[in-house]
Parts: C-alpha cells; sequence; structure tokens
C-alpha cells in the first residue's frame, strides 16, 4: 500500500469548523501549489494542502478548489479521512456509512497510524451504520492491527466526526454501538463533547483478570508482581481491561513524570494475569478531587490521552478511597472531567475533540 497523501490542514479554529464551512474556505481562498519528492504542498490563507508530486519543487498557481464536501469524493483506489485529536491522542477518521465493513484491512490500518512511514495516529476509526436501533457503530483498529471494544477520547473524536458529516451544529446528541456496548456521546455548546461511557465492569473474570476478587468480586488495591517488584493494583473494566495502579506496595505516592513508561508498560500489559492483556494506568494524587495520570494503551503503547483510562482511574480511586466521584484528570495532553455518578452508577467524560487535518491516501 502507497503512503501518499493529499493533507488538507485547518490552521485557525479547527474544532469550531464544520466540513461545510471548511470547504466554503477552500474555494474561495488563493492557493500555492509547491512539487516535491513525496508530496506536493498547498498553502493558502485558512488551509494546507499536501498531495503525492514529482521530483523537483517548484510553485505554481493553481485553480480554485471545488465547493463540494472534501469527503463526498469517491475516487477508486483512494481512502478519504479526517485526522482528529483528543488531548493528543490522535485518530484517522473514516466515513464508513455505506457499509457494515471497514474500507480497509487491520494491516493497512497498522500502515497508516506508522508515525514515520504513513499518515501517522494511535487508530483508526470507522463510523459505519448503526445496529440494534442504534444511530452510528463505531469500530477502531489500534496502531498495532488489534480492535480493542472501544475508545473514549476515540468516540469524542467520533461525535465531532458525524456532527461535521451530517452539518450538525449547537448541541447534538447520538447513540453509538460499540464493542462495548451503547455509548451516548453529547456535543455540548462549547465545543466539547459529553460522553455517557456507561457503568464500569468491576467483577474479576469480566474485567477480565486471573487475580482473585478481594472485595465484592473485584480486584481492589490487590498485590501484583511485576519483574520482582509488588504494586498495588485495581481492575476495572470500561467495556476494556484497565489496571490501575497508585504505586508499589508500601513504597511512597507515585510521581508518574518519573516512570520509565516504555520499560514498565509492556509488562503489565502481556502480564499472564490479563489473558487479554490490559491497558494500565499510573496515578499521582494531588487532592481528593485532581489527579494525574500517564497511561500504556494495550495495542498501542504509550500514547498522551486514555478515555477509558481516566474514567477507570476515577473508579480506582473512590474504591480505594483516594478520590471523590468528580475529579479533574490530567494526562499528558490535557485534562478531562470524569463524573462517576453515584445515582445511576455511570460515568460521565467531558473533554475536547479537534480536528487536525482532511486528507486522502491510496490504497
Amino acid at each position: 500500500m502507497a503512503i501518499a497523501a493529499a493533507i488538507s490542514l485547518p490552521l485557525t479554529s479547527p474544532a469550531r469548523r464544520s466540513l461545510a464551512s471548511f470547504t466554503s474556505l477552500r474555494s474561495s481562498s488563493p492557493i500555492l501549489k509547491l512539487n516535491s519528492v513525496r508530496g506536493s504542498v498547498a498553502l493558502r490563507t485558512a488551509c494546507l494542502r499536501v498531495s503525492a508530486a514529482s521530483s523537483s519543487m517548484s510553485v505554481e498557481a493553481v485553480e480554485k478548489a471545488s465547493p463540494a464536501s472534501f469527503l463526498d469524493r469517491r475516487e477508486t483506489g483512494f481512502l478519504h479521512f479526517v485526522k482528529y485529536h483528543g488531548l493528543g491522542n490522535d485518530f484517522i477518521l473514516v466515513d464508513n456509512r455505506d457499509s457494515s465493513e471497514p474500507k480497509i484491512t487491520p494491516e493497512q490500518a497498522a500502515k497508516l497510524c506508522d508515525r514515520n512511514f504513513g499518515i501517522g495516529a494511535d487508530g483508526v476509526i470507522f463510523a459505519l451504520p448503526g445496529i440494534n436501533g442504534t444511530d452510528y457503530t463505531m469500530r477502531i483498529y489500534n496502531s498495532d492491527g488489534s480492535e480493542p471494544e472501544m475508545c473514549g477520547n476515540g468516540v469524542r473524536c467520533f461525535a465531532r466526526f458525524i456532527a461535521e458529516l451530517e452539518n450538525l451544529n449547537g448541541k447534538q446528541r447520538f447513540t453509538v454501538h460499540t464493542g462495548a456496548g451503547l455509548i451516548v456521546p453529547e456535543i455540548q455548546d462549547d465545543g466539547k463533547v459529553k460522553v455517557d461511557m456507561g457503568e464500569p465492569i468491576l467483577k474479576a473474570t469480566d474485567v477480565p483478570t486471573g487475580l482473585p476478587a478481594n472485595k465484592n468480586q473485584s480486584v481492589v488495591k490487590s498485590d501484583l508482581d511485576v519483574d520482582g517488584v509488588t504494586w498495588n493494583v485495581t481492575c476495572v473494566s470500561m467495556g476494556n481491561p484497565h489496571c490501575v495502579t497508585f504505586g508499589t506496595k508500601g513504597g511512597q505516592n507515585l510521581q508518574v513524570d518519573e516512570l520509565k513508561l516504555a520499560e514498565i508498560g509492556p509488562k503489565f500489559e502481556n502480564h499472564v494475569v490479563f489473558p487479554a492483556r490490559t491497558n494500565t494506568e499510573f496515578v499521582q494524587v494531588f487532592t481528593p478531587s485532581h489527579l494525574k495520570m500517564r497511561v500504556w494503551e494495550r495495542g498501542a503503547g504509550a500514547t498522551l490521552a486514555c478515555g477509558t483510562g481516566a474514567c477507570a482511574v476515577v473508579v480506582a480511586a473512590v474504591l480505594e478511597g483516594r478520590a471523590e466521584r468528580n475529579c479533574t484528570v490530567d494526562l499528558p495532553g490535557g485534562p478531562l472531567q470524569i463524573e462517576w455518578r453515584e445515582e445511576d452508577n455511570h460515568i460521565y467524560m467531558t473533554g475536547p475533540a479537534e480536528v487536525v487535518f482532511y486528507g486522502s491516501v491510496p490504497l
């Protein structure tokens, strides 16, 4: 699969621009086109466009872009996409509403996610037709080609993507079928997305984990030996498995910025007590309503943010008596607001999702 791409990059206020308004900007803005070995760069007042071209650099004027929506293009052999990020956790979003099967294979997704030889992303997300009465279905391939049940930052990006595809404005709410069950995102008036993430799964066998339950069929502040070091861990599933730790047994509270995540993360992810592997969150407590975490994601490694992980962290912190039910969780990419409501046992996640660029790639 070739990785030459055509990219349109918004330069101002991408979070609040719909595809329709973006197209309007493209149709009225002057363009300069630079041809190079791997790409031609088209500079304009509002966006940057890159596409495969020749081996020499040149600058030339080109005609105004078509007013048609970028994702309405249907060239054979090309995948059209929009790249989004949620606090730096970045995804390639694909309009797949015309089919119940993803347009590309897991192997192709892994190539597209490669940050040196591809587009670069933590995963590829597909917007498919809804099933079981839902408005849409969301599927995702990780950067290693594996398919997780769900992704919290990804579902916020998914919601913004749907709003752009459908040209929706203002507060919007819809239902999404995922591998983790029903998810209900709601786009707020300020552009952030609030997501009803459902109820946490705490039963050890359902997380799943082989660690013995020690509190109401759950694993809470249990000992886990990782490469000769005993960690205290709490296991939570948000439809995908999480192992949350606030530090080693008998040790001081974690200073998460000092962790060698690339060394310790894979040892948790592939530990024998996690039959489906696991996401791992390392947490530092500032106050009962302010937590800080770093994450090693199953199938993606160290990422700047993990929405389901932030939800799992608040659940674990409450179960261990470290935090309240409404917390700000700082991730490397920025903060998320997480609330675990006592009245319905649901977890609500609120945070941003923003456009990075629009592009096409030949398959």
